[in-house]
């Protein structure tokens, strides 16, 4: 089965063995417009929005409820520190995301809306990229940037009021988050919702389906080498559908409220065959 998944401590033990025959890619997102525009892989690490909008269009994908990459959102929204934006005057403000259907992005709009009232609809969004799914296109209130632009560029140029990153959040002195105190924040929002913020999870071609259990245990296996999480720390990588629930019952909602996906998904349907293309 070829494969491609980032490099991770709780898959080294899989990339280590011979069970798939694996396909480097790197930054791994380059891999998931391929995966729902041809399948051209068995198994593939993908962004959860990525998957909700595939299995909204009926691509022959099955979702395996193992999580490889998350992170608590709310010091991902930043604005520059010598022009602090107030998180609850967002309103009419202009805020980059790479492209709109970015989970980090759909993830801060969420709680933002939720936490702190923000109208999202009253936010002119810009974007510097596609959404991986061919079909996909931007919803009206989303701008597009000149071709080349660099988020970090635009902000600093004062052409932005605040942008949303992911793991190209720099660590620079001349930024600071919008969202007060965001890591006690991030804690309190944990505490209260218990989800862990998926970004990436692992997807299937619908043929595997009768390998589902299977290929879910060897996940299981290659996170044992790891160790378990010390006590009272919070898992970031959950297994399970259960554990993964308050996220995912998250999630969906977050992608149909904000137009990415038709219609909300049923949590449980993310791992079954109805609906999806065969």
């Amino acid at each position: 089965m070829k494969a491609v998944l980032a490099d991770y401590p709780h898959v080294r033990a899989l990339k280590e063995g011979s069970v798939f025959d694996f396909v480097e890619v790197d930054p791994v997102h380059k891999a998931f417009a391929a995966m729902v525009r041809e399948q051209p892989y068995d198994v593939c690490e993908m962004a959860i929005v990525t998957y909700l909008q595939a299995r909204a269009e009926g691509k022959p994908l099955l979702l395996l409820p193992v999580v490889l990459r998350s992170r608590f959102q709310h010091d991902h929204i930043v604005c520059r520190a010598d022009d602090p934006l107030d998180v609850t005057d967002l309103a009419g403000k202009r805020i980059g995301v790479r492209t709109y259907a970015q989970t980090t992005g759909v993830w801060l709009r969420g709680i933002l809306g939720d936490e702190y009232d923000v109208p999202l609809d009253k936010v002119q969004w810009v974007s510097i990229e596609d959404g991986h799914l061919a079909e996909y296109a931007d919803p009206p209130q989303v701008e597009r940037a000149p071709d080349g632009s660099k988020l970090i560029d635009l902000l600093h140029a004062g052409d932005l009021d605040a942008v949303i990153m992911g793991n190209d959040l720099p660590d620079d002195p001349r930024l600071r988050p919008v969202i007060p105190d965001s890591k006690a924040a991030a804690r309190t929002w944990y505490e209260r919702t218990r989800a862990v913020p998926i970004n990436h999870m692992v997807v299937i071609r619908a043929e595997h389906a009768d390998r589902r259990e299977e290929l879910t245990q060897l996940f299981v296996e290659a996170k044992q080498y790891t160790g378990h999480p010390a006590a009272g720390s919070i898992d970031m990588t959950p297994v399970g559908l259960e554990a993964n629930r308050p996220a995912l019952d998250l999630i969906t909602r977050y992608a149909h409220e904000q137009g990415l996906v038709p219609h909300r998904l049923a949590v449980d349907d993310l791992f079954s065959l109805r609906g999806a293309a065969s």
